[in-house]
């Protein structure tokens, strides 16, 4: 068994840092995040059951994670640098500017979302999960999954600019 989590857990390593990037908006701490949610699951192995989805399990052990940190750090959640984005090439596009731009403002926008909206956002929107799964892995009602999702796309519908003023 611990041939096959480890080789499980090493096929995730992408999706969790990038779930985990999308918490912190830092990624020396996601980076942190996954090494120590990591380190738990390798400590904790046995409590896993072949059978169900180790993504889900880790999902969890990072959002544990992070809010023993947060509970331990006692600090609001850390902005990215401009300047530490992402810088990805964009060589289909005339308008490689704007789409920055936008991509830097959603990134904020996101950032800037209360941490269980932020969660269910990632979670929904960015790994393409049903509002079934999150329920099941966040252990809330399939309810609170589509009202946070909800409260989330209203507040960065009113943080980013409409669609087309930036096509314009």
């Amino acid at each position: 068994m611990t041939e096959n989590f480890c080789s499980q857990l090493v096929d995730l390593l992408p999706r969790l840092r990038r779930f985990a990037l999308g918490l912190t908006a830092n990624q020396e701490e996601a980076d942190d995040l996954v090494q120590a949610a990591c380190e738990k699951a390798l400590a904790k192995q046995h409590q896993w059951q072949p059978g169900t989805r180790l993504d889900s399990w880790m999902y969890r052990i990072i959002q544990t994670q992070r809010i023993d940190h947060l509970r331990r750090e006692k600090h609001a959640p850390v902005s990215q640098a401009e300047e530490s984005l992402p810088d990805w090439e964009d060589t289909h596009s005339a308008d490689r500017a704007e789409n920055e731009d936008l991509l830097r403002h959603t990134m904020r926008a996101i950032e800037g979302l209360p941490e269980e909206q932020r969660l269910v956002m990632l979670l929904v929107v960015v790994e393409e999960y049903s509002y079934r799964e999150v329920a099941e892995q966040l252990e809330i009602p399939i309810g609170t999954v589509m009202s946070r999702l909800a409260r989330g796309r209203l507040r960065l519908m009113e943080c980013l600019p409409p669609l087309d003023s930036v096509t314009d």
